[in-house]
């Protein structure tokens, strides 16, 4: 880029206030034409209200957006559109009983007749496959795609509106390595076209690898830019928390004899006519033991957790927690006989996002003290526990009467994690319990679940971080269309060879198993 070649985007000054607090202050971003720029910052740091600011979802009280050297001002996502910015978001926006071309049209179909002109939906949707390598099949049902191919879907969306500056936000949070690889190709083909990339993500060794440039914001503002090629992943850390990076493997082995859950031959049915999401499943998770259960999203790894917590039925098979059965047990029941939950959604199934912290401490927990005295709701003592949790487990936020909402979603996680641990549970089910968590948060827990190991809890562990899955795990088995096709011993087993399994690649195959 020449001295005269305007910026993709600058952002000089921006500033957002909301009552109470100030989400970004004097924020400085300047991003080549051409280029993939990555931001990188804890949550919180002020990084989803800079980019729904680039996207018109907030109006800045202070600054300027230059798109292409000129002023502009985003009152709403259709003028950012039609700026030429758009923005693929971390939970994908797909209808999964359309097609491909239905899910790109949608909201911006082209007519003929008054009627949907499939033939030049399908030429152009054809032309931006092609051209930046998305591989994409129009009359595809979304519902039969894999993540990668969905995050794909999302970028041609984009693509179809005309955008030339896309926003992606933690584009590889769920996918396997060979998904990001392909990824990163998608992402150099549309450099080579002349389109322009913002890159969010928490992974920095992600970062380094596909980034030409990356901004470093802390607590609201601009703390720095880095080179990727001269600036290390701990550096960064640093830059970002002020301390390094940190590491899920864990300490000498704290596996005992005694199992905390059982799972015998589980199927648990799909949709009518489909085949089963859990189709007999078997395995046991001891005191002290990491279970990990690695999969990409969709094999059923989510239906799993919920058959073991009862929200949904079994056709076939057995949980034992202890010495008891609990396959008739309801949800209820389980949680009160020790099933701690860390949800995959805190926002749908975690919180309650504008209920206070304190009434969140007791969700799931309302029949056990802290929560009550006698039949009532024990509102002091719930509000002085909140406190405690707050304390212990490093929620940052005023006090235990401050609405969930207000929390950046680290600390909202670090909460339900606290949660949990002070019901003394028996075995806990961790469904993700650092996605979209920054690398401070992410330690916090990743210490947090390392410590409740060594004192004896039984974990049943489910994550798209494979270096998580693989650093946690004392065993580490994998689920591939309901089935579990392949145990690995984690301590040999590289990300790699997990993600052949996970995708069928290495299903019948020996190397890297236990």
């Amino acid at each position: 880029m020449t001295e005269s070649t305007p910026l993709a985007v600058e952002l000089r000054g921006i500033t957002k206030r909301f009552p109470g607090v100030v989400a970004n202050k004097d924020i400085e971003l300047r991003v080549a034409r051409g280029e993939v720029h990555a931001i990188v910052g804890e949550n919180g740091a002020g990084k989803s209200t800079l980019m729904k600011t680039l996207y018109g979802m907030h109006r800045p009280d202070e600054g300027q957006i230059l798109v292409d050297g000129r002023e502009v001002h985003l009152r709403s996502p259709n003028d950012a559109i039609a700026a030429g910015i758009g923005m693929v978001h971390q939970h994908f926006m797909l209808a999964d009983n359309f097609t491909v071309l239905e899910n790109i049209v949608l909201g911006s179909e082209p007519t003929k007749g008054g009627r949907l002109d499939r033939a030049t939906a399908r030429r152009r949707i054809t032309e931006i496959s092609d051209s930046y390598s998305l591989g994409l099949e129009p009359d595809a049902l979304v519902e039969d795609l894999g993540v990668g191919d969905r995050q794909r879907v999302e970028i041609a969306k984009v693509l179809y509106r005309g955008a030339t500056i896309l926003i992606l936000d933690e584009p590889t949070a769920v996918l396997v390595p060979q998904e990001v690889d392909e990824l990163f190709g998608n992402l150099a083909e549309l450099k080579r076209e002349g389109l322009t990339v913002i890159f969010i993500s928490h992974k920095l060794d992600e970062v380094r690898k596909v980034a030409d440039s990356i901004t470093v914001i802390r607590r609201g503002t601009t703390v720095g830019t880095a080179d990727p090629a001269t600036t290390t992943a701990r550096q960064l850390a640093e830059m970002m928390v002020g301390a390094e990076l940190p590491t899920p493997v864990t300490r000498d082995s704290t596996v005992r004899e005694t199992p905390v859950l059982r799972i015998s031959h589980l199927t648990v049915p799909g949709g009518a006519g489909s085949r089963a999401v859990v189709d007999d499943v078997s395995m046991t998770v001891r005191e002290g033991e990491v279970v990990g259960i690695a999969g990409v999203e969709g094999n059923g790894q989510s239906e799993l957790i919920d058959a073991v917590l009862g929200l949904r039925l079994p056709t076939a098979g057995t949980v034992l927690l202890g010495e008891e059965e609990i396959t008739d047990w309801s949800t209820r029941r389980r949680r009160e006989g020790g099933v701690g939950f860390i949800p995959e959604d805190r926002h749908r199934q975690g919180m309650l996002l504008d209920a206070p912290l304190w009434e969140n401490r007791i969700l799931g927990h309302q029949t056990r003290p802290p929560a009550v005295k006698g039949a009532f709701i024990d509102r002091r003592a719930a509000r002085t526990d909140t406190s405690r949790i707050m304390r212990e487990y490093d929620v940052r936020a005023p006090g235990p009467n401050t609405p969930a909402v207000a929390l950046s979603g680290g600390n909202q996680q670090k909460l339900i994690v606290g949660r949990e641990m002070s019901a003394s549970p028996r075995v806990l089910l961790a469904a993700h319990p650092t996605r979209g968590v920054d690398v401070g948060a992410q330690s916090v827990i990743w210490e947090l679940l390392k410590d409740a190991r060594a004192e004896g809890l039984g974990i049943l562990l489910v994550s798209a971080d494979l270096e998580e899955l693989i650093g946690l795990s004392d065993t580490l088995h994998v689920m591939l269309r309901g089935k579990l096709v392949a145990t690995v011993d984690p301590r040999q087993v590289t990300p790699e060879v997990l993600g052949g399994y996970m995708t069928g690649g290495h299903e019948n195959a020996p190397a890297g198993a236990a």
